[in-house]
């Protein structure tokens, strides 16, 4: 009876403690819909008015003092974000004209030779073999990130024109930025108060220092990969040495500083999108996300609600899939109207050499700057065999924090494992350099592809199967030992590219029935420019000075390569809207040379190879499949001559959302129109939306589905295009009509694709449907789950 009362006292007190919690006042955003064409442009005082009214009539007079706006929203869209309590943001999702109200969530950073390995490896002609006598050199991108550091030599303006007209963007001022830090090719730069909830239910102002200022060196990183002009002799320490660019190198820049180190509030997120789209952007780079396990659905996202008015004001916003990978329904940013991105290799890797005592060598992968040499060995030992007192040996193993006895740890180099992914690279180092150690090898089969950076501490990492080599020569001898020589750059590594393993997964955990990610590009081990600081001690080699360049992997590396991409695109094609650019590029994926039979398997088709002519691959070394790289490698050159593209417009997006769910009043309230839902609305029929890609989340084996796409020739005017469809056994797949006849009068063309899966194997089915004029080639990838 007495524990009884006991769970129940602990029940009483965690309903009181939820309830408390409920009422401490905490950030939210209210999203109202869009800015409808009469309102755009309209006194922001007028509607700030009306917002701090709406405020007032849920806040309690004797809080007056929260009766306050954190953001306003009032271009692309309108809304606010202030301080609420749960109970208060409840009672205002229920006002007329309120389409949904959130706690501001926080959003993670998804943290040279890239570009060249596109041109040179995988078929890009360099920019300079190209002449378009309409190259335009005033495209704007507006990268959302961590800010800028202006005085990189990526972002010199030295024979760029002048800043484009159009442009209403502003160079803001801060206690170490000026209106002379930004130039003609860092054209506008805006910084925030960053309102993050912290633990412990506080909420406060970080990170933001009043400047546009990068002092993480994410946001410069991302913004000089996109966009960074051409700077010759960059290299990192020596390491990658050669000329640094971005994908778009006349493109202009503007820079919005809208997270720190602590991460990324959803609610300056907006107000970055919001005020780059009226600044002028023509695409916005957004290397940030939710975290995979917390998505939110499309009317609780914040980048999903900026990124939909964006497109539906012709921007478009391109973002990274994550990177919780190597695990299925990880992929993040999965709306229709945001462009996502996968992250893989190129052909250069970093390697530190293990000699082990015995001879024997072994190349692992990692950064490191350190004075090792062969003259030199030092004891060798594994974690769990220096072990502090009562401490098990799995945590001893993986080197926790306060896990290994530091006496015995002292000038040895010790081994560790990565069996529990929430001790990182960077912890178990730390562990080892407190407690003296020579060097670090990590045995890690999942994240070998990944250079971890270790600055002048030995460091390398190896798989399981050279580990455990290491680990029977430790128990071979009683003395073991071993040295860990400096990393050296490789050039010209087979295969590439491949699937990073961090990078995030599909399927979609939203909505199954649009495939994600939509494509992959260059993020691991990307050479670009970033803040000359060092960020802790030993990370500079001794006698250099801070580097103006770093070398980072991630999915917030591919994303900016799409962005610069898509920038390139643009300045030939001017008048092209984003669905066109996207579609550009997703249906240009590279074809093997050979005959079509033997590029794709039974299994399922690629729609790219690597630098060996060869099917593409993940980490693994299995064949990648269209949730692991969505159509595939991009290849901008190729993409400027697509034939024919998929344009996705507004309406479709709406009629998406009412697939999904969504009331038609809310939607209405997002759009410029009186738009209104079909009546039967199913998330069946998402996959009908003219996409180009296809995904079926549920075919059922006695029945056919049916999808139909629309597309545009924006190739010679006179067309004829040939279906060809390549499917695994079992599933087949029709096409009608099978040709496409274009002409000066006709532009646009549809055609039905059907799904019948009776023979086919249980589980996603892959394959493509291409479309062919003898010039051009329009690859379409699907994915068909049979059940």
């Amino acid at each position: 009876m007495a524990l009884l009362l006991q769970l129940l006292s602990l029940f009483l007190l965690l309903l009181s403690s939820s309830a408390i919690s409920d009422q401490i006042p905490k950030p939210y955003v209210v999203y109202l819909g869009s800015s409808s064409s009469n309102s755009i442009g309209l006194d922001s005082q007028v509607e700030e008015s009306a917002h701090l009214q709406l405020l007032s009539s849920i806040i309690p007079r004797r809080e007056s003092e929260r009766i306050a706006l954190i953001h306003h929203y009032n271009h692309a869209f309108r809304g606010f974000s202030a301080m609420l309590t749960h109970t208060e943001a409840s009672a205002l999702s229920g006002k007329q004209n309120v389409v949904s109200v959130f706690a501001d969530p926080i959003l993670e950073l998804h943290t040279t030779r890239s570009w060249d390995f596109l041109e040179s490896e995988l078929g890009m002609m360099p920019r300079g073999t190209l002449s378009h006598q309409h190259f335009s050199t005033d495209i704007i991108i507006g990268v959302i990130d961590t800010g800028i550091w202006p005085e990189s030599p990526s972002f010199n303006d030295e024979g760029i024109g002048k800043i484009p007209s159009r442009w209403k963007g502003v160079c803001m001022q801060g206690h170490d930025f000026k209106k002379s830090s930004c130039n003609r090719k860092l054209i506008g730069a805006r910084y925030y108060n960053l309102q993050i909830t912290l633990g412990g239910n506080q909420t406060g102002t970080v990170g933001a220092k009043g400047s546009p200022r990068d002092s993480v060196g994410h946001g410069t990183h991302t913004a000089s990969t996109a966009a960074g002009i051409r700077v010759n002799n960059a290299s990192y320490y020596g390491l990658a040495q050669g000329t640094a660019r971005g994908g778009s190198p006349s493109t202009r820049i503007a820079a919005y500083k809208a997270c720190s180190e602590e991460g990324c509030s959803g609610a300056t997120i907006l107000k970055a999108i919001d005020d780059a789209i009226k600044d002028g952007v023509d695409i916005i780079s957004i290397s940030i996300g939710l975290n995979s396990l917390f998505q939110s659905d499309f009317l609780n996202d914040p980048i999903a609600i900026g990124a939909f008015h964006a497109e539906e004001m012709g921007v478009m916003v391109v973002c990274s899939a994550g990177n919780d990978g190597p695990d299925p329904y990880t992929v993040v940013n999965t709306a229709p109207w945001v462009f996502t991105v996968a992250a893989s290799s190129i052909d250069r890797t970093f390697q530190s050499t293990i000699v082990l005592g015995s001879g024997k060598t072994f190349q692992g992968s990692g950064i490191n700057f350190s004075n090792l040499t062969r003259s030199k060995m030092y004891p060798l030992a594994f974690g769990e065999n220096v072990a502090a007192k009562f401490t098990p040996a799995s945590e001893a193993r993986n080197c926790y924090p306060g896990s290994l006895d530091y006496k015995k740890v002292a000038g040895k180099i010790v081994i560790c494992v990565a069996d529990n992914p929430t001790v990182t690279r960077q912890i178990k180092k730390l562990v080892l350099q407190d407690a003296r150690a020579i060097g670090m090898i990590l045995i890690d089969e999942y994240r070998k592809d990944v250079p971890f950076d270790a600055g002048v501490f030995p460091y390398t990492e190896v798989g399981d199967l050279e580990g455990n080599q290491i680990l029977k020569y430790i128990n071979s001898t009683k003395k073991p030992t071993a040295t860990i020589l400096p990393t050296a750059e490789v050039a010209g590594y087979k295969p590439s590219p491949f699937v990073a393993s961090f990078s995030s997964r599909g399927p979609s955990d939203l909505t199954e029935n649009i495939l994600k990610p939509d494509i992959m590009a260059p993020g691991v081990g990307i050479l670009a420019a970033t803040i000359p600081q060092s960020t802790e001690p030993g990370s500079v080699p001794v006698g250099k000075k801070p580097s103006l360049f770093g070398i980072k992997s991630g999915t917030s590396m591919a994303c900016p390569h799409v962005t610069g991409a898509a920038a390139f695109i643009k300045s030939v094609h001017e008048k092209w809207s984003p669905s066109m650019i996207k579609s550009a590029l997703m249906t240009t994926g590279k074809m093997r040379s050979d005959t079509y039979a033997i590029l794709f398997s039974s299994l399922f088709s690629a729609t790219t190879y690597n630098n060996m002519r060869k099917t593409l691959t993940n980490s693994s070394n299995n064949f990648a499949n269209p949730h692991e790289v969505g159509v595939g490698e991009i290849n901008p050159l190729r993409a400027l001559y697509p034939g024919l593209v998929f344009e996705t417009d507004v309406e479709d997006y709406l009629q998406f959302l009412c697939y999904y769910g969504y009331t038609q009043k809310n939607i209405r309230s997002m759009s410029k129109s009186n738009f209104s839902c079909p009546k039967n609305s199913t998330k069946d029929l998402i996959s009908n939306i003219n996409y180009p890609s296809i995904s079926i989340k549920a075919l059922n084996r006695h029945q056919k589905a049916k999808v139909v796409r629309t597309v545009t020739n924006v190739g010679a005017l006179n067309a004829t295009y040939t279906a060809k469809v390549h499917s695994p056994v079992g599933l087949i797949v029709k096409v009608i009509p099978d040709k496409l006849v274009f002409s000066e009068t006709v532009k646009k063309l549809s055609y039905e694709v059907s799904f019948y899966g009776k023979e086919a194997n249980g589980g996603y089915n892959f394959g493509s449907l291409t479309w062919l004029d003898g010039r051009h080639y329009v690859h379409t990838v699907f994915a068909v789950h049979v059940e």
